[in-house]
């Protein structure tokens, strides 16, 4: 990690730097989110650039491109290195963005949840009518079942002795 950091200081300017220290905890988390969305934004387009210059340096030193200096570019990998660094800063960014609206959208979640239930605790019992047809009295409702033609003691009569019957036949 400290070499990772030495090599970052040797390829960054001094606002970059800044940038990517200031994405590092634990002065991220103190952030607020507006300072938050503009170092997303500054980070983004120091990235780009980076990552751009590297792969203008990568077609320079394949013979695509002209050269935009005095001489083509030889290598690429401290731009690289850059990019890679920005990129990582960039990261750590989206990541504490993302953490954030975890713990907003749980903390919306959470109130609307209580807001419901105190709804439903307020909310008297419904209004239903005393008998089936308000305002006419009561009336009997006819059984829609027919009446059973069958005696119950006729039915246990005859299950018992079928398992009887049954039991002689598996004893031969």
């Amino acid at each position: 990690m400290a070499q990772a950091r030495r090599t970052e200081l040797r390829l960054l300017d001094e606002t970059e730097k800044e940038l990517v220290e200031a994405s590092r905890h634990p002065g991220l988390a103190d952030r607020a989110d507006e300072d938050l969305a503009r170092l997303r934004k500054n980070l983004r387009e120091r990235r780009d650039k980076a990552r751009d210059v590297a792969n203008r340096q990568r077609r320079e030193m394949r013979g695509k491109a002209v050269p935009s200096g005095a001489k083509p570019a030889a290598d690429n990998a401290g731009s690289r290195e850059k990019f890679a660094a920005l990129s990582a800063a960039l990261q750590r960014v989206n990541g504490e963005i993302a953490r954030r609206k975890r713990f907003a959208s749980r903390d919306e979640l959470r109130r609307n949840a209580e807001q419901a239930l105190e709804m439903r605790r307020a909310a008297s019992r419904p209004n239903r009518p005393s008998s089936r047809r308000t305002k006419k009295g009561m009336r009997s409702v006819p059984n829609e079942r027919g009446p059973d033609l069958v005696n119950p003691m006729e039915v246990g009569r005859v299950s018992q002795f079928v398992k009887n019957s049954q039991a002689k036949r598996d004893n031969r």
